[in-house]
């Protein structure tokens, strides 16, 4: 079963194509325009060991939500599209990701459903030039297309790039372990109606 999708989306304000391979080696080629963005999904491709093919043109002379927000889009697509009906799938999984002083908690249902919590608070607007809101925004984008019930909490620290990093780091060990074949499901889709 070969486990790959790209998505193409072209709107007024961006376009972006990106290519998923669900069973990859964490391989990654990005570029968004967006240095921290870059950096984030690279790290998003690198832990989940989803290989991860990305490129946006996006309107960054207005700002960078547009971008940031249809990169989540198009990313939760491909992930969606390369899932099929979830047969065999791990469905379930959750991580506490340590990264110096902070550690964040990750928790994920590939349910279907798709629902974000978000209890993340910055001390700066800013990380790089990166407005520091705009996390949020990917991630509610992520989580919508994907089809995914998302909860993120960073439960302590104090250095804005650690609690950004942790956030896509912690995404990305639960998203590897949820997408997961579960050798003992045998084929069959992780939930008792039948479909997900």
């Amino acid at each position: 079963m070969t486990r790959k999708a790209t998505i193409d989306r072209s709107t007024k304000e961006t376009k972006i194509k990106a290519t998923v391979d669900l069973d990859g080696t964490g391989a990654y080629d990005i570029t968004t325009g967006i240095g921290f963005l870059d950096h984030m999904l690279e790290q998003l491709a690198r832990h989940s060991l989803i290989d991860i093919t990305l490129e946006a043109k996006g309107d960054l002379h207005i700002d960078f939500h547009h971008t940031t927000e249809d990169a989540g889009i198009v990313l939760g697509q491909a992930i969606a599209k390369a899932l099929g009906d979830k047969q065999g799938i791990t469905r379930y999984a959750d991580v506490h990701l340590p990264m110096d002083e902070t550690m964040t908690r990750v928790a994920i249902d590939v349910s279907g459903r798709p629902y974000l919590i978000w209890n993340v608070t910055f001390t700066r607007d800013k990380l790089g030039e990166m407005d520091t809101e705009l996390f949020r925004e990917f991630f509610q984008a992520f989580a919508q297309n994907a089809g995914i019930t998302l909860h993120i909490a960073t439960l302590y620290g104090e250095n804005n790039h650690h609690i950004a990093e942790t956030c896509f780091k912690g995404i990305a060990r639960a998203l590897r372990q949820a997408v997961s074949l579960d050798p003992r499901q045998s084929g069959r889709v992780p939930s008792t109606k039948g479909s997900l």
